[in-house]
This record gives C-alpha cells, sequence and structure tokens, in this order.
C-alpha cells in the first residue's frame, strides 16, 4: 500500500523564491487590506486573463454569491440545482430567498431548460445556475427564458476559470457569474472568489458591498459585508497567474491518461465534455453504474483503503440536507436525474503533478 494520501485535489504553489518578493512588498508597505496595490492589480491582470471587463475581488467565492444576489436585489424564489456545493443554495438563505429545485440534465450535470421553465411561477425572479465540473450551463435557453419571463440569471461559475464557449469567456453570461479561488480549485488565491461584473455601475455598486457599504470615508449606501481580499490572498493570485497556463495543460495530461487507461472498464462512464468549450479539467468525475462490479459507495471505500481519497462530489444532494429536505421542490420524484447521478458519481484524483504511476495504480484497482 501507499503510505502517502492520494487527494482527490492538491494545490499548485508557484516556486518559493517568486512568492517572497511579494510578501517583502507588502511587509515593507505595511499596507495589508482594503484595496492594496496587489488588489488592484489582481482585478486587471484577472479580468485581461479572462477576457471580461469589470471584475471584483473578494476574499472568498460565498461571500461574493451572497453578495451577487444582493447587487441585484433578488427575493422571492431562485430556481437552482440540487447537485452543487452546499454554497450555492446557502447563499440564497442568506439573503431570505427560497431555492426552488429543479432537475439536471443527465449530460451536463447543469439545470435541465425543460425543467426550468417547467418551474417558474409568479414567485420566481432569478435562475441561480451553476457550471459544474466547468461544463456549461445551456446558456443560450437560459438566456431565453429570463428574457421571456424577466428574470435574473446569476451563474457559480466556481469549477469556471478560464473556460470559453464558442471563444467568448463563460463568465459574460447572464448577470452575474462568480469565482471561487479555494485553493481546491485551478487557479486560487489559498481563499477567495470574484464577481464578474458587466458594467462599471454594477462593479461600484459591489464594491460599496464588499467593504461594508461605504461609497467614502464617511458616507455609508448600502448594509454591505466585510468581504475583501487582502494583500495576501492577491500575491498568491498574482504569482499563481504567470502559471495558470502550464498547470491547466498538466492537468490536460491526466485527463487525457485517465480517459485513455478508463476506456473499456465494464460499468464505468466518463461524461463527455462540451464540444463547443474549452476545459480546465478542475475535475475528473465518473459515474459508477449498476453493471459494475461493486457499488460506487464500495469502490470509494475500496480505494480509501489504498490511500486514494477519492470524493463523492456531489453526495448527497443539497435537497437531502435538513435545512433543505422540507421543500416540496426537494422531494425525490423531482429529481431523478439529480438523484442517481448523485448515487453514482466518483471524482478520480486529479492535479497538476499526480505522477503517472499513481493514475495507472489507481485505474488498475478501478479495473481489476
Amino acid at each position: 500500500m501507499n503510505n502517502k494520501p492520494t487527494y482527490v485535489t492538491r494545490p499548485f504553489l508557484p516556486p518559493l523564491e517568486e512568492f517572497i518578493p511579494y510578501l517583502e512588498e507588502i511587509w515593507e508597505s505595511r499596507w495589508l487590506t482594503n484595496a492594496g496595490p496587489f488588489h488592484e492589480r489582481l482585478e486587471k491582470e484577472l479580468a485581461a486573463y479572462l477576457g471580461v471587463e469589470h471584475l471584483a475581488l473578494f476574499t472568498n467565492g460565498t461571500v461574493a454569491l451572497v453578495s451577487a444576489l444582493q447587487a441585484l436585489r433578488i427575493t422571492g424564489e431562485v430556481l437552482t440545482t440540487p447537485y452543487s456545493f452546499v454554497a450555492t443554495a446557502h447563499s440564497l438563505l442568506w439573503n431570505g430567498i427560497k431555492p426552488i429545485f429543479v432537475d439536471i440534465d443527465p449530460k451536463t450535470f447543469n439545470l435541465d431548460p425543460e425543467k426550468i421553465e417547467a418551474a417558474i411561477t409568479p414567485q420566481t425572479t432569478a435562475i441561480l445556475g451553476v457550471h459544474c465540473y466547468g461544463n456549461p450551463c445551456h446558456l443560450s435557453e437560459i438566456q431565453r427564458l429570463a428574457d421571456v419571463y424577466g428574470l435574473k440569471i446569476i451563474y457559480d461559475a466556481a469549477h469556471a476559470f478560464g473556460i470559453k464557449v464558442d471563444n467568448r469567456s463563460i463568465l459574460s453570461s447572464g448577470d452575474l457569474s462568480v469565482l471561487s479561488f479555494h485553493s481546491t480549485k485551478v487557479f486560487h488565491t489559498f481563499e477567495g472568489g470574484a464577481i464578474i461584473c458587466p458594467n462599471a455601475k454594477i462593479k461600484q455598486r459591489i464594491d460599496y458591498l464588499k467593504n461594508f457599504g461605504f461609497a467614502d470615508e464617511t458616507t455609508v449606501v448600502a448594509a454591505g459585508i466585510n468581504g475583501k481580499m487582502n494583500e495576501v490572498q492577491a500575491a498568491m493570485g498574482l504569482a499563481q497567474l504567470r502559471h495558470i497556463d502550464d498547470v491547466i495543460a498538466l492537468r490536460g495530461n491526466i485527463d487525457l491518461q485517465y480517459r485513455q487507461e478508463l476506456k473499456g472498464v465494464k460499468g464505468i462512464q466518463i461524461p463527455k465534455p462540451s464540444p463547443s468549450a474549452s476545459r480546465n479539467f478542475s475535475y475528473f468525475p465518473v459515474l459508477v453504474g449498476p453493471d459494475y462490479r461493486i457499488s460506487r459507495d464500495e469502490l470509494y471505500f475500496e480505494l480509501r483503503r489504498h490511500n486514494i481519497l477519492a470524493r463523492r462530489y456531489f453526495y448527497p444532494l443539497i435537497s437531502d440536507m435538513p435545512m433543505y429536505r422540507g421543500l416540496a421542490s426537494a422531494a425525490a420524484a423531482n429529481l431523478p436525474n439529480a438523484r442517481r447521478i448523485s448515487d453514482q458519481v466518483l471524482c478520480l484524483p486529479i492535479y497538476h503533478d499526480l505522477p503517472k504511476d499513481e493514475v495507472h495504480r489507481l485505474v488498475e484497482i478501478i479495473a481489476q
């Protein structure tokens, strides 16, 4: 047995000699937070890299989601997915909004537009979609529904750093998109996040919201929160950005190896990526079907016995959690696709320096 655990992800860290000069500059200036020079520089460099005009940095992606809903003044009921990390739905509860769970497309793992339309009521005000594993939502269909019914669209793009659809940034879709820069993500700032803003006016409102609502030293214009990214986080982002293309390429090599070596393993299904979108290889999910030799959970624990810490992303469904399962939309009969995928999914380890022989060892365990 390998004594060293193989985690589902492992954050990239730039060479220490590259990062230390950033820290020395912070120590010298004593400017630790409150829109310091690294914060301002990272906003500009990220916006340029991602191909968007305006970007507001946050201390984490959850506060960014909560603030995005505040910025658009969303109320009432919002249609969202049960197949995501809990922060997606929690951001609604923190704003006093009722989540309405809608089933997913079993091919993309994202909201099914037909189910969205069937769930719209006079109380519906917005759609909160998730680009699951970086795979794009049905953008044009969701936008059409939003236009017809007068709804706002917020995209939880936590997995979708750098993704383009038909050579256009996925982050330009909807009214607002929210990124996570948690250390488990392809691009990280230890903890962190951002809201992609369609114009300078919205960015200004979001910048007020993330700094307690201050417009200037003595004027508070909104019931804001402390969502600011500090200088050390921003410095990590700047150091990361220099290497991000290489990191994504290395992850792509691991993805390709998995696809080649798992091909033909009975009962293991590898979801197909969108043909119109670029990829960042943020996750490597497989579905453990009923014709596999053991159940998904049995495989999960078998891998753990070999110190391979795969994850069941996303299990259980958000709709099964105590604070949500009482909702009518959380009923199992309402979410058959999400439930099946949640019961079968297993995300295998993928990160930039995952050794090829470790991937081969993992595949051998699955294929035996």
